[in-house]
């Protein structure tokens, strides 16, 4: 017959391993209640204190490269509200809506739904364009890198390729960012490699990208 301690032993690990479950399920749901301080529209240094304190949370979660994070997250409302961030927000908030979207993209679940419509192309790729045009005004190195990673891996889905040949920013075209970038290798690199994708020259385009041995977006390492 079974004895008392292995009775006892094993109801220990069954409510362990229960007490385990609902941990995780609260865990998971963290970022449900810091959705509301990533809703609101106030520019107030209280408002934007709370809300880049709350993108800083989903940022470390998106950085541990779990599927099921991504997977948990595309349940959520985190798209649009980093992609209204991403328009309105401050430097800092846009850089860090910026690098979660990036992250979602980087993983192949997230970029296939981003890319399943043209409609969820299009709105990743309208707000990518209008930050760069903004950018143009007051450059920030940091931003426009993950906005450039953003692109590149958006290039990874032929649905988005096809799309972005026609609407790719003229300021990538121009070489306008090409003092901005001279001293960022990685970036520039990433640069010359989206206008290769999408058909576009590069020839004098980038600015430290020369002698940069071109091909396709796959496989480019991410450094954040």
């Amino acid at each position: 017959s079974t004895s008392p301690n292995t009775k006892l032993n094993s109801n220990y690990k069954k409510q362990n391993k229960s007490n385990l479950k609902i941990q995780s399920k609260l865990i998971a749901h963290i970022p449900l209640f810091l959705y509301p301080f990533l809703n609101t529209t106030s520019k107030t240094r209280p408002f934007e204190y709370l809300r880049l304190t709350s993108l800083g949370v989903i940022g470390a979660l998106v950085k541990t490269d779990d599927t099921k994070v991504i997977n948990f997250l595309l349940t959520t409302e985190i798209i649009p509200l980093c992609l209204r961030i991403m328009e309105s927000g401050s430097e800092l908030s846009k850089t860090v809506a910026t690098f979660i979207i990036q992250k979602i993209l980087l993983d192949d679940t997230g970029l296939a739904y981003i890319c399943a419509t043209f409609e969820r192309i299009y709105a990743v790729s309208s707000v990518l364009t209008n930050m760069v045009t903004s950018l143009v005004e007051n450059p920030s190195q940091r931003l426009l890198k993950h906005i450039v990673r953003c692109y590149l891996r958006l290039v990874d889905n032929p649905r988005a390729r096809e799309a972005l040949k026609a609407h790719l920013p003229e300021a990538f075209k121009k070489g306008t960012f090409g003092n901005v970038l001279k001293e960022d290798h990685t970036t520039s690199r990433w640069l010359a490699q989206l206008l290769a994708s999408v058909g576009t020259p590069t020839a004098g385009v980038v600015a430290g990208a020369g002698g940069v041995q071109l091909g396709g977006p796959s496989g480019v390492e991410e450094q954040v």
